[in-house]
């Protein structure tokens, strides 16, 4: 173990301008609607700069996903944010009848903002100057293709194959290439695959993007056990799958009112007392496809999947940070920072996240330094060699990879704490949000999801009833302690039984399993449908809404609202 008690100042992240990592084999979020990897985009990592970024990220972003009589507006925002502006592309004269023809090497000499940033596509030239700053991407990754063809990149970052995105490129062509696509400058780009070392996942598992890899896990397996399976637990990754070496692995601890440590993972295992807690961990987006029902949102394409519960073995944070020096009066900090070591392969940034220091310190709270799921050693996936459990708190704070720990005063300034995973009223969209305004969502609110049966499922009518499983969860600690069912609707609605894990008050970081047996409503024939809903109550009495859009956000975040399913019934 290294020890040093110098005092460290925190200068936070880099501030890397508008490099918004958009881009899915080495960037942090492709996002899809089905299994093809068709569909949306999530709103992506970064770093809150000084000027210009609100607005034009966000219509950077709108760009790419809002519906067409949106688009130009969005433009039109995205080229007045960006810092410096550059001029549209002149249109080609009205009337005329065929655009310019430029050669490969013309179009090379287009590299930079002072000569005009042009690239090449499908055997058509394209001034890009005045997007190259909003790019959804970073400004670093789109100028690697400047001056030559961008098919080899489209190749790799497949999200681009978009009827949406080629109608953006289509708005900055200038004219034709010389000999067609075939002659476009230079040899095509090496571009290495950053995830191409990811491991192997259960062919079970419901992917809803690829690279990252992210999935969810089927709604039944999650009613049949109170604990998840490790390799049917739902994968949430922002970035590549890290190598990590245990031999040379090294957990730093740092900044304000702290000494600093470095331990090996043999280090915190042997000078530390292990502890074993079950926890829930739900991803914010989960439920996310309900939202897009009722407005489009940004993200992921979750149904009710992006959640699990398992039994996490480690060290407390707590013990650490004392060992460390932290005091709990010390009035310099405010925020405990967690560092991953999934990280971005052209920009470098890494995936950062933070809770507040009463969190962290509070020897109720049961904040786990985990190396440990469901008793073996964590996988790649899950976060190996050391990962942070928080109970009880979203997903996103839970950081997998851990390289380092710091106190600050300040929260975490990396993109995933300020302009990620926070709710806005449904008054919000992209054109108006303020990402300031809302606190970074720390603990979550009840929920309750229906597994069993599956929307689509046929229940015959012969039978007569019909048995519905699920899960319920509340954040912060709170036990859940009824969950309603209702056959109709929402009209009527009878208790369920509970099944869950011995817990302390305000203590209950693990789930409750339900099941119902309920007769068929009256008059039910074949050929109808029937809608079956749930909803939960937790320990403080904190009851589900009955609407997603009143829950509405632009985020598609914290959907907890009661969870509605649909079946057919036959004879």
């Amino acid at each position: 173990m290294l020890r040093s008690c110098s005092t460290l100042v925190l200068t936070g992240a880099r501030n890397l301008g508008l490099l918004r990592h958009g881009y899915a084999l080495q960037h942090a979020a492709q996002y899809s609607y089905n299994s093809n990897q068709q569909g949306n985009y999530d709103w992506k990592q970064g770093v809150v700069t000084a000027s210009g970024v609100a607005g034009g990220l966000a219509a950077a972003w709108a760009l790419w996903t809002q519906p067409a009589q949106a688009k130009e507006e969005a433009k039109k925002t995205a080229v007045k944010s960006a810092a410096p502006a550059a001029p549209a592309p002149a249109a080609p004269a009205k009337g005329a009848k065929e655009l310019p023809t430029f050669t490969a090497a013309e179009v090379a000499k287009h590299k930079d903002k002072s000569s005009g940033i042009w690239v090449t596509y499908q055997g058509h030239v394209y001034d890009i100057t005045a997007f190259v700053d909003a790019h959804p991407g970073g400004m670093q990754k789109i100028m690697l293709a400047a001056g030559g063809s961008i098919e080899p990149f489209w190749a790799i970052y497949q999200q681009h194959q978009k009827a949406e995105v080629k109608e953006i490129l289509a708005q900055y062509k200038i004219g034709k290439l010389a000999g067609g696509s075939g002659a476009a400058a230079g040899p095509a780009p090496v571009v290495q695959d950053a995830y191409a070392k990811d491991p192997a996942r259960h062919p079970v598992l419901i992917t809803r993007s690829a690279r990252p890899y992210n999935s969810e896990t089927p709604a039944a397996i999650l009613a049949a056990n109170l604990i998840t399976p490790t390799d049917l637990f739902y994968i949430r990754n922002h970035l590549p799958v890290p190598e990590v070496d245990v031999k040379h692995y090294k957990l730093r601890i740092e900044g304000e009112g702290v000494c600093f440590r470095e331990y090996s993972l043999e280090e915190l295992m042997s000078r530390f007392k292990k502890h074993t807690l079950a926890a829930t961990i739900q991803c914010s987006g989960n439920r996310r496809s309900e939202m897009k029902e009722v407005k489009p949102v940004k993200g992921l394409d979750w149904n009710a999947g992006a959640i699990g519960n398992a039994t996490w073995g480690g060290v407390m944070l707590r013990d650490v940070l004392k060992e460390a020096g932290l005091s709990e009066e010390d009035a310099r900090v405010a925020h405990i920072h967690f560092v991953g070591l999934d990280q971005d392969a052209d920009t470098k940034e890494v995936y950062a996240a933070s809770v507040p220091v009463e969190v962290a310190m509070n020897p109720a709270g049961d904040v786990l330094l985990a190396y440990e799921m469901n008793g073996e050693p964590l996988t790649r996936d899950h976060g190996y060699p050391l990962r942070v459990v928080v109970p009880g708190v979203a997903g996103a704070r839970n950081v997998k990879w851990l390289s380092k720990i710091m106190t600050s005063p300040k929260e975490s300034s990396s993109f995933w704490q300020q302009r990620d995973y926070k709710a806005f009223s449904p008054s919000v969209d992209w054109d108006n949000v303020q990402w300031d305004s809302a606190p970074a969502i720390q603990e979550t609110p009840i929920t309750a999801a229906v597994c069993e049966p599956e929307s689509g499922a046929q229940i015959s009518v012969a039978d007569g009833e019909v048995t519905v499983r699920g899960y319920a969860w509340s954040g912060g600690g709170r036990d859940v302690i009824r969950v309603d069912l209702s056959l109709d609707g929402g009209k009527t609605w009878e208790a369920t039984t509970l099944h869950k894990m011995p817990q302390k008050y305000n203590r209950a970081w693990a789930w409750t399993l339900w099941e119902g047996t309920l007769p068929l409503p009256k008059g039910v024939k074949a050929g109808s449908k029937l809608e079956i809903v749930s909803r939960a109550v937790d320990s403080h009495y904190n009851a589900q809404p009955d609407s997603v859009a009143g829950v509405w956000n632009l985020r598609g975040v914290v959907n907890n609202a009661w969870h509605r399913v649909k079946v057919d019934i036959v004879e």
